[in-house]
């Protein structure tokens, strides 16, 4: 007989109530329940029909998680340092770098600087939007590949129509296939790249294939989410009504 289960923190990963490391930290505390019994097990198995429902005090500690959008400068890596020397960019969450223009409502605490994760890669020599959260349902979001990601791209030298034909066909770069959803020119020295997943230093990879240097990358907007007026180096709390 074939099994048709599926690890409890897988379930509720597919359904959206968390990320993997939150439901194994719900499930030992007791927080979560299967057709109205508390599972309190790792490695409990589901199926797929059964009703999986968070605690309040589950609902209630994520509804305190933040998430904050940064506007990481060069030189700062987007996830934990893994060399000497390396400047993560959490670094940057502090009271006072704290963007003038946040509408949150939010009151800055040290608690909001803790346990962030960075929701997909920006390079160390790009700058733009960062989103560093707390809460592991934006992670799963930002890591699905599911939303478009936005970069101006400055280059060295005007991109004639064979060579912007070249990037939206997509080049081959050291045994892989980089792709863009759409590449358009917005002068003589600037690009738009709009891509959905995102490689090792994806951008400049593309543009030395059509013989191009690259001179900046600069990420502007994340699914809905855009960069703004947000400066360098400043952050802000993602708004409820902000949807990735």
């Amino acid at each position: 007989m074939s099994d048709d289960t599926i690890r409890l923190s897988k379930r509720m990963t597919e359904l959206g109530l968390c990320s993997r490391r939150e439901a194994d930290e719900f499930i030992e505390q007791g927080l979560v329940k299967v057709d109205g019994v508390v599972v309190d097990v790792l490695g409990s198995r589901v199926r797929p029909e059964q009703r999986i429902e968070l605690e309040a005090r589950a609902l209630n500690e994520q509804a305190e998680r933040v998430t904050l959008l940064l506007h990481k400068p060069v030189g700062y890596v987007s996830g934990a340092a893994e060399m000497s020397g390396e400047r993560p960019a959490w670094q940057l969450i502090k009271a006072d770098t704290l963007s003038p223009s946040d509408r949150s409502g939010y009151t800055f605490l040290r608690k909001h600087q803790l346990h962030l994760a960075a929701a997909g890669r920006l390079d160390v020599d790009a700058s733009g939007l960062l989103v560093l959260t707390q809460d592991g349902r934006v992670s799963r979001k930002l890591l699905s590949g599911d939303c478009e990601q936005e970069f101006l791209v400055w280059i060295d030298r005007p991109l004639d129509e064979a060579g912007l034909a070249a990037l939206k066909a997509g080049v081959n770069s050291d045994g892989d296939r980089l792709t863009a959803l759409r590449v358009s020119r917005q002068s003589d020295s600037q690009l738009c790249f709009v891509l959905r997943e995102v490689q090792r230093r994806h951008i400049q990879r593309m543009c030395a294939a059509a013989g191009l240097q690259v001179k900046a990358v600069r990420r502007i907007r994340i699914g809905r989410v855009r960069l703004g007026d947000l400066q360098q180096g400043q952050w802000r709390y993602l708004l409820d009504s902000e949807k990735f």
